[in-house]
């Protein structure tokens, strides 16, 4: 079983009444409650989503009865499968992320997976200089280099979300959340530009200030990956995380990246990175059909919930990411 790379248009969606209750008919009754709460339309239908593009995963390659399918979250709020599953696939994980115009989900067999999409869009108020000073903690003075050497201060700001979905992605691999340090971790990006669709294998990592010159990203692989000792104090354990990277421009405005990460034991024998390094993978775009083609209903049909859908202003304003 391979890896799965989905991309769904939630912005653009704008669901008729049958859609939008089918698709809460799909969801958890907890997960339902949660997503009518959300104040604006945007973020309740990225939301939803987000959790139609994990049942399907869990349904089409667990072949889990969608009905059956039962989703808790870690004391992180990462999202994880509760069913027990006995199989060749009872390791196949998974990660969504939504920002922006997209809900983009990532999935790999005996892979730790983080996924980060970012919209490059401008900083509501503030100007963009102003931004950057709001910022600066968040990048090293060599990332800071880079993103102010943009010709323009659009491209700067665009260099910006293309570092940030890498951090991002990054953490939510190695499964740590606000109190990283996010200026251990440096990204070394190049191209400087990068094609709609294309892959490329020249950016790098440090960590801690050190040059690993085999974590190499192919806008999307790291395909002579080092092994990274990740020490979690919380839990009182260590093991060892082989790290790759994945990082894809879906269009104009929105940079997504994806960190897979081997999990190793110190006591176990080490295994051959080339053996589990995963394919590249383009993202497929996908519909609402195919969002809610395998669908089973959990809950009967809910007609408060469209009304209440429909109550919901789209964003808090109108975005101006298209003038550049």
């Amino acid at each position: 079983m391979g890896g799965v790379r989905w991309a769904f248009p939630c912005a653009a969606w704008r669901p008729r009444r049958e859609e939008w209750l089918l698709a809460a008919r799909l969801v958890q009754p907890e997960e339902k409650e949660r997503i009518g709460h959300f104040v604006y339309a945007r973020d309740a239908k990225a939301a939803l989503a987000g959790r139609l593009l994990m049942r399907k995963l869990i349904a089409e390659k667990l072949c889990i009865p969608w009905n059956e399918i039962h989703l808790q979250r870690t004391s992180k709020g990462k999202p994880f499968l509760a069913n027990s599953i006995f199989s060749v696939c009872s390791n196949y994980n998974f990660n969504v992320s939504h920002q922006g115009d997209y809900a983009v989900l990532a999935a790999e067999p005996e892979l730790q997976v983080g996924i980060d999409v970012m919209k490059t869009n401008l900083p509501g108020s503030s100007s963009i200089p102003n931004f950057f000073r709001i910022m600066k903690r968040q990048f090293t003075e060599t990332e800071w280099h880079v993103i102010k050497s943009m010709n323009n201060e659009w491209m700067q700001l665009d260099m910006f979300h293309r570092h940030w979905a890498l951090k991002e992605s990054f953490l939510k691999a190695i499964g740590v959340g606000i109190g990283f340090n996010l200026q251990r971790i440096e990204f070394n990006v190049s191209p400087l530009q990068m094609e709609i669709g294309k892959v490329y294998n020249e950016t790098q990592m440090l960590l801690d200030g050190e040059k690993e010159e085999e974590w190499t990203f192919e806008t999307g692989i790291l395909t002579r990956p080092e092994e990274f000792l990740y020490c979690c104090f919380q839990c009182c354990f260590c093991f060892r995380l082989v790290i790759h990277f994945h990082e894809t421009r879906l269009d104009d405005y929105h940079h997504v990246a994806v960190a897979l990460g081997k999990q190793e034991g110190f006591g176990q024998q080490h295994t051959d990175v080339c053996s589990t390094q995963p394919h590249q993978q383009q993202f497929t775009l996908l519909t609402f059909e195919d969002l809610v083609a395998p669908g089973i209903p959990i809950t009967p049909e809910d007609s408060a919930y469209w009304d209440n859908f429909c109550s919901k202003q789209e964003s808090p304003m109108k975005q101006s990411s298209n003038s550049r």
